[in-house]
């Protein structure tokens, strides 16, 4: 397993990391530490998770993961484990009391408070890489920042990070830390994978020109991107429970990941999977942490047989001919989880 730098912190990470949202939903604890087990096994010593995991986020259930994720850190040494959680941004009016017009918001207060509530669900003293969950752009970025700095000087994270994030709203934090002397956003955590490649225009260019890594979620498109889903999605999946029985939002999330342009996209990869003798998991794996501003690449899995999917693209690097064979897929259904093929961010 490689390893790779995430911005100016000083940080190195393994190129691939573990994702935990679904521990505590889809996988109990016993299954959700074998994951974990299997991927530090592997070389893995990145894990990300966040206050409001596991998904599909439900108040009686915020935190779980992270309490999860917390007793299985107490098998394994504290320094060869680094931890990123995320602090959650508006969008949940539910997630906590209303605090302005009945949503969330990335102020000092909040910062703090939820910092050392997952400190605690966690059980350590520090989290490596602590994240703003979606961008709060009514909130001034420079108290943002000023209390994450706080966190930084008292000892409890090491690294700051945002998700979901516009390029824009990466580039007015970097000149907001500049201005103001405070820390700066050494990662961006947004979605990005074969089937929604719009980080490849605009964000590319910040990362690259600012030294911010990026660690794409979700590079096999929520799972998509095995092939499982197609005209009769499977029993389990989490877009077949939110197309069945979600809430609105969900079900425009789950139609987003899975329709006739994304299905028929992931036909054609797999046609490409098939010959190189990949599995398409591993496929868009590679592809994935194949771009120079790509810090790591961020893996879920429900089993540890998804995860072993996964892994091999460690080892495996796409030649030019076959980025060139999927560079012409893309060309002809352009990023598929738009209605339109216009790449925005």
């Amino acid at each position: 397993m490689q390893r790779r730098p995430i911005g100016r912190s000083g940080l190195v990470v393994s190129e691939i990391c573990m994702g935990t949202m679904t521990f505590g939903s889809q996988c109990d604890e016993p299954t959700s530490f074998a994951i974990m087990d299997r991927a530090f096994e592997a070389g893995i010593d990145f894990f990300d998770a966040a206050e409001l995991y596991p998904v599909p986020p439900k108040a009686e259930t915020v935190g779980v993961t992270e309490e999860i994720v917390g007793r299985w850190m107490k098998t394994k040494p504290r320094d060869q484990v680094l931890i990123a959680s995320k602090i959650t941004g508006p969008g949940h009016g539910w997630f906590r009391p209303p605090v302005r017009g009945g949503v969330t918001a990335i102020d000092r207060h909040q910062i703090i408070r939820c910092c050392d509530q997952s400190l605690q669900r966690l059980g350590t003293d520090y989290i490596d890489l602590y994240q703003t969950h979606w961008p709060d752009h009514n909130m001034r970025y420079e108290e943002t920042l000023g209390a994450l700095t706080e966190l930084k000087q008292a000892g409890k994270i090491r690294a700051i990070g945002c998700s979901n994030e516009t390029s824009w709203g990466v580039m007015k934090s970097l000149w907001q830390a500049e201005k103001h002397g405070t820390m700066r956003y050494d990662t961006v955590q947004n979605n990005f994978s074969l089937i929604n490649r719009r980080c490849e225009s605009e964000l590319a260019q910040v990362c690259r020109k600012e030294n911010v890594g990026l660690l794409p979620y979700s590079p096999l498109g929520g799972g998509v991107l095995t092939g499982k889903y197609n005209e009769q999605n499977p029993p389990g999946g989490r877009f077949t429970e939110y197309l069945e029985n979600g809430e609105p939002r969900q079900q425009r999330m789950a139609r987003r990941f899975v329709n006739d342009r994304t299905i028929e996209t992931t036909r054609r990869l797999k046609v490409i999977a098939d010959e190189i003798g990949v599995s398409l998991a591993t496929l868009a794996v590679a592809w994935s942490k194949q771009h120079d501003f790509v810090a790591s690449t961020i893996i879920g899995a429900t089993s540890v047989a998804q995860l072993n999917e996964s892994l091999p693209a460690a080892d495996l690097v796409l030649d030019s001919q076959t980025m060139e064979r999927i560079d012409a897929i893309d060309a002809e259904i352009p990023t598929p989880m738009t209605e339109d093929g216009l790449r925005r961010l």
